[in-house]
């Protein structure tokens, strides 16, 4: 059994057990707008419940992410913004307080806590929290393991998509040994991982390709090239032929370069908050960063929400510029130049 002790938690996996024993009916949740990690994390949770004979029903405030819906389960996963009906128990993933589910109807419940993002606020009755985990998957591992149950070609590969999808095919986050030894264990189980990169990185329209083209036209550059400035709304989207999922992962695109150590996406939609995405290399804390304007994180990967505005805008890119600065130095002085680099 690979040996996962976490390093910040207020419980074990072995209280995780006990409570998941004591229960009967179940409600399995992650995140509002669930990525790889929230929904893959989930669904292995929930199949391993189904084989200790435990009834679960599978809630999210948003759709289940576009490389997540040919696996196993996932059609399972309604789809509500308020949880009705019966249930003795709910195990939230990858959310650092109750809101981030997007649901209601779960506050006074029991609540299983499964977490590894910084700054989670410790609030269910039972709180299983590591930041050192590379992903919420890691963590699901661990329970599964310790509850005996067995680990199935299904539960391998939803745990295997949450791991290479939250590191970003293991560009970013706390990537250990221990992270490649829950992998072997997957891959030994049945997880595919050239067939399920596949799945997660090569199956988006061509609309992609065009979002890809101009917004990197557009991108703006700062501190000599070391900051990148991308933005995208739904006029770009409808013009591209492309859907919000056809852009995941298009924040990184700067970092391949060896200049570029930031990057910030501002992705816009009517009637909405401005979404902030933040992306760096190496010891660049960009989650310092979403902390400061109320989100979160990780060291490499953050984000959060802001009402939009050009001079929010110009604040957050200073920000990002100043983490930089003050991870690498100042480099020869500042540049701004448009439409890639010069």
């Amino acid at each position: 059994m690979v040996s996962m002790t976490s390093k910040i938690t207020s419980h074990a996996v072995g209280d995780v057990c006990r409570a998941i024993r004591a229960h009967r009916r179940f409600i399995v949740t992650s995140h509002v707008r669930p990525d790889g990690d929230a929904t893959g994390s989930q669904v292995a949770m929930a199949l391993a419940l189904k084989a200790l004979g435990k009834h679960v029903r599978l809630i999210s405030a948003d759709p289940p992410p576009d490389i997540c819906r040919a696996l196993p389960g996932v059609d399972e996963i309604e789809v509500a913004s308020t949880v009705t009906g019966d249930w003795d128990a709910a195990i939230i993933m990858e959310c650092g307080d109750l809101s981030r589910t997007g649901l209601t109807g779960l506050s006074g419940g029991f609540v299983v806590n499964i977490d590894h993002h910084i700054g989670n606020t410790l609030y269910g009755a039972i709180n299983y929290f590591d930041e050192s985990a590379a992903a919420c998957g890691e963590l699901v591992f661990t329970v599964i393991q310790a509850l005996d149950v067995a680990l199935t070609a299904e539960i391998a590969s939803h745990l295997y998509i949450a791991i290479l999808t939250d590191t970003g095919s293991f560009h970013h986050g706390p990537i250990s040994a221990r992270t490649f030894d829950v992998c072997r264990h997957l891959t030994v189980a049945g997880a595919t991982p050239s067939a399920l990169a596949r799945q997660a990185f090569d199956q988006y329209q061509v609309g992609r390709l065009k979002v890809i083209g101009v917004m990197l036209n557009e991108m703006q550059l700062e501190s000599q090239n070391r900051v990148a400035v991308l933005a995208l709304d739904d006029v770009l989207l409808a013009q591209s032929g492309a859907t919000l999922d056809d852009t995941d992962g298009l924040v990184n695109l700067p970092l391949t370069t060896s200049e570029v150590q930031a990057v910030v996406l501002f992705k816009s939609a009517v009637g909405e908050p401005l979404r902030v995405s933040l992306r760096s290399k190496g010891t660049v804390d960009v989650r310092a960063v979403a902390v400061a304007f109320g989100g979160g994180g990780h060291t490499n990967a953050a984000g959060f929400t802001l009402e939009a505005t050009t001079e929010k805008r110009d604040v957050v890119v200073q920000q990002v510029v100043a983490a930089v600065e003050a991870a690498l130095g100042r480099g020869n002085g500042k540049s701004r130049s448009k439409g890639g680099p010069s």
